[in-house]
């Protein structure tokens, strides 16, 4: 644990470096937006910088792959970067006293009010999608058996095998002995893998269901659909834009010009660009930059 946690210091310190060195040969930029290793923030992380570019004055740079949000927290809070993309459900870890509550509302509430009052950001509304656990299946099987919902299982349950992440079977809070708890529901057959291989598993009909991220580019790629959580047992992480708030107070523009992206980027959106990157192995700018202009947003 030491030795990761001293290679994630390293990387980080390696990209503020070369920030450094950048702006020493002249290319200073007046925001640095931040993003964790998967592939949605990447792609958010262009779009903001192209926006922001393309309607303001303010040059803007991209450090990408910082391993967690937590780091991404932190270098928020050192000035190392000014910017980056979170998720509500951040407040979930200690990070300053919250109530206990699912509510999306009063989640994006607690988020704003919180990261104001103890970091200093500006959390702004929600980009219009969530990435937070899903139950998943085919989707031959969902038509089949009119599966919309998590709730609509129950009455297969005791045939159905659950492909699921090792790690989510021991979690106390929203692990497995808990959803069973909430939904009435405990599966026949369980089988934990690697988060990574529940797709595949599906798809191939060596399990019936399993617990995916709700943006994962695989669910289109295996043709799979998510079953709504109708009891709210998983809580929100519906993803925002985050701003260092001296640095709004500065360029108060920059919040003027991403905009256009507020409650309008929804779950099928995500999942479509970042299919294009990790199927179709398109770039992140690229995919970005498209999706801009075929919603009219920028020109060039």
């Amino acid at each position: 644990m030491k030795l990761k946690t001293f290679k994630l210091s390293l990387f980080l310190c390696c990209a503020i470096l070369l920030a450094g060195i950048t702006s020493a040969c002249g290319i200073q930029q007046d925001v640095v937006i931040g993003t964790q290793t998967y592939t949605e923030t990447k792609i958010l992380a262009e779009m903001y910088k192209a926006l922001i570019e393309d309607k303001t004055n303010v040059s803007v740079g991209i450090i990408p792959d910082l391993a967690s949000s937590s780091i991404v927290i932190n270098s928020m809070k050192r000035n190392d970067i000014q910017m980056s993309t979170l998720y509500t459900g951040e407040i979930f870890n200690n990070h300053f006293p919250i109530s206990e509550t699912k509510d999306r509302a009063k989640v994006l509430e607690e988020a704003k009010a919180g990261f104001d009052k103890y970091f200093h950001f500006t959390w702004l509304d929600p980009l219009g999608f969530e990435n937070t656990y899903a139950f998943t299946v085919r989707k031959d099987l969902a038509d089949s058996k009119g599966y919309q919902k998590i709730s609509d299982v129950k009455k297969d349950m005791a045939s159905m095998k659950l492909g699921v992440d090792t790690t989510w079977l021991e979690r106390e809070a929203d692990g497995y002995p808990a959803f069973s708890k909430a939904y009435g529901i405990n599966f026949g057959q369980v089988f934990p893998m690697e988060i990574s291989l529940v797709y595949s598993a599906v798809a191939n009909r060596q399990v019936d269901i399993v617990l995916a991220y709700s943006t994962d580019s695989r669910l289109k790629a295996y043709q799979l659909q998510t079953l709504k959580d109708d009891k709210q047992f998983f809580p929100p992480y519906d993803a925002s834009p985050v701003i260092r708030t001296d640095i709004l107070q500065k360029h108060p523009e920059i919040k003027d010009a991403i905009a256009p992206l507020i409650g309008h980027i929804d779950a099928d959106t995500m999942i479509s660009l970042n299919y294009q990157v990790d199927i179709e192995k398109k770039s992140e700018r690229e995919v970005a930059i498209a999706y801009l202009k075929e919603k009219g947003l920028i020109k060039s």
